[in-house]
């Protein structure tokens, strides 16, 4: 799928900054030990993520290229095809395919990388150590980090305590 190229996104890391220019070339700055702002050459490019330490850019024609710590294999997004948007947490890296399935990739220590089976996705949000995702008929699915209710389901007005799983938004 081949996917519209946007100007002017940007997104931030713990320690640095990163955007896609309008020509499709990225940029980035700031705390550069991890090789997370390795991106001169990156070409195409329609969005970028960025997590603690890594960054990833999806390209036009749904692949995705990345760079930065690897430790938990965050960064390894070459064989992925048919990407329509990115997300990136601490440590773990998410995919959303054109058949609205989901992948993700990287430290999995809460389950954040848990997204096996998840189908009808249109969007796709990564924090810290939690993935979501908005399914077609507006209902949010979630998993991750819990301490606080943030993967169990979404209420309105923001109270504390979570999300009502199946939440419809």
């Amino acid at each position: 799928a081949t996917i519209r190229r946007l100007s002017g996104l940007v997104c931030a890391g713990a320690n640095h900054t990163a955007a896609v220019r309008a020509d499709g070339s990225v940029i980035a700055g700031g705390y550069p030990d991890d090789g997370q702002c390795s991106v001169a050459g990156w070409r195409d490019a329609v969005a970028v993520v960025a997590g603690m330490g890594h960054t990833v850019a999806l390209r036009a024609d749904g692949t995705a290229v990345a760079a930065g710590k690897n430790d938990f294999g965050q960064c390894n997004v070459a064989p992925w095809t048919d990407v329509t948007a990115l997300a990136a947490g601490v440590s773990h890296t998410v995919a959303l395919r054109s058949d609205g399935t989901v992948s993700a990739i990287g430290k999995n220590d809460h389950g954040q990388c848990s997204v096996a089976g998840w189908k009808d996705i249109v969007a796709v949000a990564a924090d810290g150590y939690r993935t979501i995702g908005l399914k077609a008929d507006g209902t949010v699915v979630a998993v991750g980090d819990n301490k606080f209710g943030q993967t169990s389901g979404v209420r309105a007005g923001g109270q504390r305590g979570g999300l009502d799983s199946g939440a419809q938004l």
